[in-house]
């Protein structure tokens, strides 16, 4: 019970919440989303955030599916790309929110890809101070990382996700149909986590990835239930463990100190799958350099990337200087010092004492560098 005691006074608020939620895989999810969705109850009105893409295939089928089960919905929609990922797209969808009476009796259904789902958690956490959401993950890279863990973010003019919160969504619903009608590029840069996840944490499933990579690129749909649901396992594992990134959790961030600064100073030309390849490639070579990783497991690493097609290399125009400067602005340095997740064999990574990640000399980042360039 708060009381005062003389000039001195304590508010007690020890939380104690169960953020708990289900991951559920298929093909043709649109109908169950609207059953299950009637008997959860999560809002009284329902907005679908998707952008111009993936809304011209999918929204008007979910919108549907929520209509046969009477439920009440519009769709919310921004021009798609990495670009549209900032506080100005997110004030003006929820002005939008606003003026159709959304209020806290509303939830969010995001149905996207990885900006999507980060803009609308997001725009959930902040909303009327926060609203239940769904994530209906549309591509390789969301059902394999971004729809899962709740991490929620938008860019700003520093980098990448420097504005952000932790939002669990409600449900997340993998429906691999969708998968489909993904371009090639954006297929392949979506592998590029499913190959981190077996880096960091499967050596078996690391090598599932190279057996049958060409299974995979066909997208036969077994395969592709069989990636997601092993996707899911291997992050959800590590977020159980540390759902705020203090610890072990740090490991799902493998290839992206280089790769968010690398995908940035593209102007976004590289997809964040094909940048995050090839800061796979530049922590791969910090961590051989330093003796944590052999040789052949780096070689492998290579192939897996390549066989995927994604690069493997850093691409002309974008310095060293210029990475190791933007690096150092990522929301993940410490002290303006950037700090890299190891690996020390396929399946498991350097631990420093419980941190997972370390600052690494600027002279052996930048040797890292040079090595990934095109000879």
């Amino acid at each position: 019970m708060a009381k005062v005691d003389g000039n001195h006074m304590r508010i007690n608020l020890t939380s104690q919440t169960d953020d708990s939620y289900d991951i559920i895989f298929g093909e043709g999810l649109f109908p169950q989303i609207g059953e299950d969705l009637k008997n959860l109850k999560l809002g009284s009105r329902y907005a679908i955030i998707t952008d111009s893409n993936v809304g011209k295939l999918y929204s008007e089928d979910l919108r549907n599916a929520l209509k046969d089960t009477n439920l009440n919905t519009d769709v919310f929609t921004f021009k798609a790309g990495e670009q549209s990922k900032n506080i100005g797209t997110c004030m003006e969808i929820m002005g939008e929110m606003s003026k159709s009476k959304y209020g806290r009796d509303s939830a969010i259904l995001a149905l996207g890809g990885g900006v999507t789902g980060d803009m609308a958690g997001f725009m959930a956490a902040i909303f009327n101070r926060g609203i239940p959401y769904i994530q209906i993950p549309t591509t390789v890279l969301a059902q394999a990382d971004s729809s899962i863990g709740g991490k929620t973010a938008v860019d700003t003019e520093y980098g990448k996700n420097l504005v952000g919160a932790f939002k669990q969504p409600e449900k997340v619903y993998i429906d691999v149909s969708t998968l489909k009608t993904l371009s090639d590029k954006d297929f392949r840069g979506g592998l590029a986590e499913t190959i981190k996840h077996g880096v960091i944490q499967n050596h078996d499933f690391f090598y599932f990835l190279d057996l049958y990579y060409e299974e995979i690129l066909d997208r036969l749909p077994n395969y592709m239930l069989d990636i997601a649901k092993k996707n899911c396992e291997i992050k959800g594992n590590v977020v159980e463990q540390d759902p705020h990134e203090k610890g072990i959790r740090r490991i799902l961030n493998y290839g992206h100190t280089a790769g968010h600064a690398i995908e940035k100073l593209s102007g976004y030309k590289l997809t964040h799958g094909e940048a995050v390849a090839i800061g796979m490639m530049v922590a791969g070579r910090i961590a051989n350099s330093l003796g944590y990783l052999d040789s052949t497991s780096l070689g492998a690493q290579q192939r897996v990337l390549e066989n995927a097609g994604l690069p493997t290399d850093i691409p002309r125009g974008i310095s060293d200087e210029a990475i190791i400067e933007v690096t150092s602005m990522d929301k993940k340095a410490k002290d303006g010092k950037a700090r890299y997740v190891l690996p020390s064999g396929l399946g498991e990574m350097k631990d420093f004492d419980g941190a997972y990640a370390t600052y690494v000399d600027n002279n052996i980042v930048m040797s890292a560098l040079k090595a990934t360039r095109y000879k």
